[in-house]
């Protein structure tokens, strides 16, 4: 039995508190967030102790593991405090969002002798894992090129995230992507180079980038086509769109998860995600099952993953497309080996 903290009593906090209520390998103890209602309104749902502060969380002992679902830019110190408490980690995805703090975690993980996976969830999404799996197998030969869609409706940085101003799409959206590519090609990114624009949600009190595209190129010459906005009118039928085309020297795949097979035409049309939801009282779907896999290879003394070098990587990758935006330039990349 693996005993779980949760840091983080937004979505994505009570999205893991529910995953993990009554499975069999993992019993969630506590809660903590920064609004002592959030954390309380969690803590009664799933019956869990409430704290305000992470530090009084960990000092109150037994915990064997700790998932981070703060936003993007307050992992580092949750994240090295529960290391070395000597829990084991989640973190929401990405890592961080500087280099150096990728390494203050990297080193307090590995000072404690503990595990952490990140949460890049689409490697728990079949249709991602059925993309990898026939590339692995080389059923796609040589993966010539990949393009990504990953965009979002305005709902998301307008009123989902209250601190979306200190994120962007390449951030929220592109470190999904970045992983997927880099997990398809199994290959080094050696270069990146970046457009995008910004102005409409500034507009709207975010001061944020709108649209980045970014080209990733491969150490065998291939690339990745990345793209990620934040701009999809309200009245899209899904607020995610998602695109994944692959080309292979062998075969070609082309998925489409926005529009999951199933259709509502009610006062609106919509197209529900079929990939989350309740079945029999339980949720289904990527991040429910990625949060189980890391409890159940926990308690079963496996490894977990991906890990820090995945997540340091990937932070790499979304530095180097920030860092093209701003100069115009191509950023080239010395990539360290992938787990």
């Amino acid at each position: 039995m693996v005993n779980v903290g949760i840091v983080g009593a937004g979505i994505r906090g009570r999205m893991y508190a529910q995953s993990l209520d009554g499975f069999p390998d993992a019993r969630v103890k506590a809660v903590c967030d920064l609004d002592p209602k959030a954390a309380a309104k969690v803590a009664d749902e799933f019956s869990l102790a409430a704290f305000t502060d992470h530090r009084a969380m960990l000092a109150a002992g037994g915990l064997d593991a700790v998932i981070v679902a703060t936003p993007d830019f307050a992992h580092r110190e949750v994240a090295v405090d529960a290391a070395r408490s000597g829990a084991h980690l989640l973190l929401e995805k990405p890592l961080a969002m500087t280099a150096e703090d990728c390494r203050a975690i990297g080193d307090a993980v590995r000072e404690a002798g503990v595990q952490c996976m990140v949460g890049f969830e689409n490697r728990w999404n079949p249709a991602v894992r059925r993309i990898h799996d026939l590339s692995a197998a080389g059923e796609l030969g040589q993966v010539l090129t990949q393009n990504i869609l990953l965009s979002n409706t305005y709902y998301v940085p307008t009123r989902m995230l209250p601190w979306a101003a200190k994120s962007s799409p390449a951030w929220f959206l592109m470190s999904h992507t970045v992983d997927a590519a880099l997990w398809v090609a199994d290959q080094p990114v050696t270069s990146v180079f970046a457009r995008g624009s910004r102005g409409r949600l500034a507009e709207l009190g975010v001061d944020t980038w709108d649209v980045v595209h970014a080209l990733l190129t491969f150490a065998d010459g291939t690339t990745a086509n990345l793209t990620s906005t934040w701009v999809l009118p309200d009245s899209t039928p899904s607020i995610v769109d998602f695109q994944y085309k692959v080309v292979g020297s062998r075969s070609a795949v082309d998925v489409d998860l926005q529009d999951q097979s199933f259709r509502h035409a009610s006062s609106a049309y919509t197209w529900p995600g079929m990939l989350g939801g309740e079945i029999d009282g339980r949720l289904q779907g990527p991040p429910t099952w990625m949060v189980q896999s890391f409890v159940a290879n926990l308690a079963a003394g496996r490894p977990v993953g991906p890990g820090l070098d995945q997540g340091s990587l990937v932070t790499d990758v979304v530095l180097a497309v920030l860092a093209s935006l701003r100069t115009g330039e191509a950023v080239p990349l010395a990539a360290p080996s992938t787990d």
